[in-house]
């Protein structure tokens, strides 16, 4: 009996001795955030070292997909945080209950427009635009107008706004210049278009082997080149018509067993440690100030003078009308 009783001593000793187990954080994402070149291996990184969980990602191919995916699974996602939907997107989620206020307190905000939403976090923001091939056209479209109206048989590529948050953007930047006539500047664009893609790295993908010497992507995307490739070749056209704003969001789901975790990340998001991977991992502004930590790059790039933006609730209560009057157009 004695030896039976060491050993049930030494075996709780034994399992006294083991690490908890860490608790997992789910955030869903799209993929080119959590790619080995995006800002999602370093955020992982500093936030397990913070929190002592475990970060999981789980990625899809465009961030116009993680709505679908939501909706899809509903009460039974696995997802604590979703990270990457927009404004455009954000008030159908919240209106279809799959996300939760977050009850923290933001910092300072450095955003073109005042944030004091209770349920989204903002973690970037950009302004979409048309990249041009500088030597494979010296001279683009000048305006909105000349490439919607124009003859010049300069392709374009651009996403599906069904699937995509850039091809989205690209339909109410359209809506926002145009209004009931945007119809017919979609019939007119369509002629340029070359290729409609499901989301942005096939996109760019395809600018980049040269398929057409325009895409829509946005401003910020020549600091990638500027300062990786350390070459100007590739522009964003500034239209004088303005250019339409995305601001990128996180927000606690209404499924999440981890409430607690999931008020700590979000509250990392506006960081400055998370803030930091932003500009040379995301390609985007930074949603607070960063000082000397922003890559001069990014504080040269040009601002467009006018910013486009459409409240979240009327592009959710019209996102699928224009879309169908979008696919219309491009059908014609």
């Amino acid at each position: 009996m004695p030896r039976l009783h060491l050993i049930a001593a030494t075996a709780l000793l034994g399992l006294a001795a083991l690490p908890a187990r860490a608790e997992t954080l789910t955030v869903y994402t799209y993929d080119s955030f959590i790619s080995e070149w995006g800002p999602g291996p370093a955020i992982e990184t500093a936030f397990e070292a913070q929190c002592g969980c475990d970060l999981q990602w789980v990625g899809v191919d465009d961030a116009g997909l993680l709505l679908t995916r939501l909706r899809l699974e509903g009460k039974n996602t696995e997802a604590d945080v979703v990270l990457g939907l927009d404004t455009a997107l954000m008030a159908d989620a919240q209106a279809s209950g799959l996300v939760e206020n977050h009850g923290i307190e933001l910092p300072p905000l450095a955003l073109p427009i005042a944030w004091d939403d209770p349920v989204w976090v903002p973690y970037d923001y950009g302004y979409f635009a048309v990249i041009y091939d500088s030597e494979v056209l010296p001279e683009p479209p000048a305006s909105f107008a000349a490439l919607v109206e124009g003859d010049d048989p300069a392709k374009l590529i651009i996403e599906d706004p069904r699937t995509s948050t850039p091809g989205l953007g690209l339909l109410l930047w359209t809506k926002a210049l145009y209004g009931e006539e945007a119809g017919t500047a979609w019939q007119g664009l369509s002629k340029r278009v070359l290729t409609v893609t499901k989301g942005w790295s096939e996109a760019y993908g395809l600018f980049l082997d040269g398929e057409a010497p325009m895409v829509l992507s946005y401003t910020t995307s020549p600091a990638y080149h500027l300062i990786v490739e350390e070459t100007d070749r590739y522009r964003a056209i500034d239209f004088p018509e303005g250019a339409y704003m995305q601001i990128e969001v996180a927000a606690m789901t209404a499924a999440t067993d981890q409430p607690e975790l999931a008020r700590e990340f979000l509250a990392f998001v506006v960081s400055p440690e998370f803030q930091k991977t932003i500009p040379q991992g995301n390609w985007m502004f930074p949603v607070i100030e960063l000082g000397d930590d922003l890559p001069q790059v990014f504080r040269d790039l040009p601002r467009p003078d006018k910013a486009l933006l459409l409240a979240p609730s009327e592009v959710s209560l019209q996102r699928g009308t224009w879309i169908a009057e979008w696919l219309n157009a491009m059908s014609q």
